[in-house]
Parts: structure tokens; sequence; C-alpha cells
């Protein structure tokens, strides 16, 4: 049997080609899901400011609860988390499902004031809610940014079902 000695050079440099193709692509992939992995791992900050909501700490959340017995206040954040606990007379409704004809028979006057919040600064739920009830007209908001981690983080009453 005779061996082309210039066949087995090009043969030799394609399984070289296809190693060197195969050992990329296997290296890209590692560090896509390393680098992929610990971005998911970090959820996004909620915004510093809301057009047409004013942002509370926990503090100012009281004193608007205590000088406005018509606040409604709602938590945005999931059912588990809310019967865990939270603000005494907050209604719960989770930001995915708040819908105009819903609000609208909790309160129908769009100048009420209303107070949202959910987990913090790394939830996005009552920014969420904000947002969708501003652009329905509602006028008397505020937004407790901090929400239910400043509010367990400085010991402050809480309610559960």
């Amino acid at each position: 049997m005779i061996i082309d000695v210039q066949m087995l050079a090009t043969g030799q440099e394609n399984i070289y080609d296809n190693y060197l193709f195969v050992m990329r692509n296997l290296i890209f992939c590692v560090v896509f899901l390393l680098s992929s992995s610990v971005v998911a791992g970090e959820k996004p900050y909620a915004p510093e400011s809301l057009p047409g909501a004013t942002i509370l700490t926990a503090e100012e959340v009281i004193s608007l609860i205590l000088a406005n017995p018509d606040l409604i206040v709602i938590d945005s954040r999931k059912k588990t988390e809310y019967i865990k606990g939270h603000i005494e007379g907050a209604i719960n409704i989770l930001n995915t499902e708040l819908v105009l004809e819903d609000l609208d028979l909790i309160v129908p006057d769009r100048t009420t004031a209303l107070l949202f919040y959910c987990n913090g600064v790394r939830c996005l739920r009552s920014s969420d809610s904000i947002n969708k009830v501003v652009g329905w007209g509602y006028t008397n908001l505020y937004w407790f940014r901090g929400g239910w981690k400043e509010w367990t983080e400085k010991r402050l009453p809480v309610v559960t079902d």
C-alpha cells in the first residue's frame, strides 16, 4: 500500500483543525455559561425615581398611613410572600395580575392616595404596578422603594395571614 505523504499531512492538519475548532467552541461555551450564570443571579435595581410617584422611606410611610385614613396600600408581591407578612391594611395585588377593571372596583376615584411596595430595591413589581396606574390616570401615588426589606430591617410592625 502506497501512502501519499501529502494526503497524510493534509489529514493530520484536518484533525488538528477539527481539534482547534472543538476546543475554541468548548472554551466559548464554558465562558458564556459562567458569565450568564453570574449575570442571571443578579436581580436588577428598581429605578431611582418614577414619574408620577413620590418615593417614601419607611418612616414616611408610617406618617402617611397615620395622616391619611383613606390611603390604599398595595403589596405587589407574590401571595406566598404576602401571607408570610405584610404591612397592616395592605391589599395584595401582584403586579402581573393588576388590571384596571379590578383596581376600579377597589379605587374608583383616581385621586385617592395609593401606596405601592414590594420586596425592596431589587424588586421591580411595585414600580411596574405604578407605571400601569400612572397610565390609567391615577394621580396621587406613593412608592415605598425600600419595600419589605427596609420595613423588616427596621423591625416595624407586620401582619401575617
